[in-house]
């Protein structure tokens, strides 16, 4: 079955790495489906999900528009066609009470949203403790495409992504991988 075809998948992101972030993305049968380099010190993001750790397949690119910008825009490539799918813009003000980012087609054109569970936890976790799973719904013009839930572990983040609400496949795959990839980079760092 091609990657991109799961409805659900379950993400771990690596220990013990110095410099940037990887991530395992598996199927619910626990084989990898892709494993995502994001490299350190570089000024503007710079994420590449390939086909395996040997990273000789790359699929997607998700790269920053700006070196700098609080409410930045990542943008979304397909390696392999060489097009852009998308881009993913995070509401920087928003953000600061609960975490909001908004889903653009390849023409920059808004079709959907993704937020933060609710209000109230959000708070929780920026003001008391960060030890309460952050949980995201992503929706495409107000339904339901996917869920990104994290698992409670101190030592290890592990997210659910769960795109069995999607039954029309609004949300294409790929870009719901990138959005995944994309909130375990930007929003686990704040964990």
């Amino acid at each position: 079955m091609n990657n991109f075809m799961q409805s659900k998948y379950m993400i771990r992101r690596k220990v013990l790495r110095l410099f940037g972030a990887a991530f395992h993305i598996y199927d619910m049968q626990g084989g990898l489906q892709f494993y995502v380099n994001q490299k350190g010190f570089k000024l503007k993001e710079d994420i590449r999900i390939y086909s395996s750790e040997a990273m000789s397949e790359e699929l997607l690119l998700i790269s920053a528009r700006n070196a700098i910008d609080f409410s930045a825009t990542y943008d979304v490539y397909d390696s392999k066609e060489g097009i852009k799918l998308g881009s993913l813009q995070r509401k920087g003000f928003k953000s600061m009470l609960k975490d909001e980012w908004v889903i653009q087609d390849a023409n920059d054109n808004v079709i959907g949203k993704i937020e933060e569970d609710s209000m109230a936890l959000a708070l929780i976790r920026r003001i008391l403790t960060n030890l309460i799973p952050q949980t995201f719904i992503g929706t495409i013009s107000g339904m339901k495409v996917f869920s990104f839930s994290q698992k409670f572990n101190p030592f290890i983040q592990k997210i659910d992504l769960d795109f069995s609400s999607d039954i029309n496949n609004m949300l294409d795959r790929k870009m719901g991988i990138a959005t995944a990839v994309l909130i375990c980079s930007i929003e686990g760092r704040q964990q």
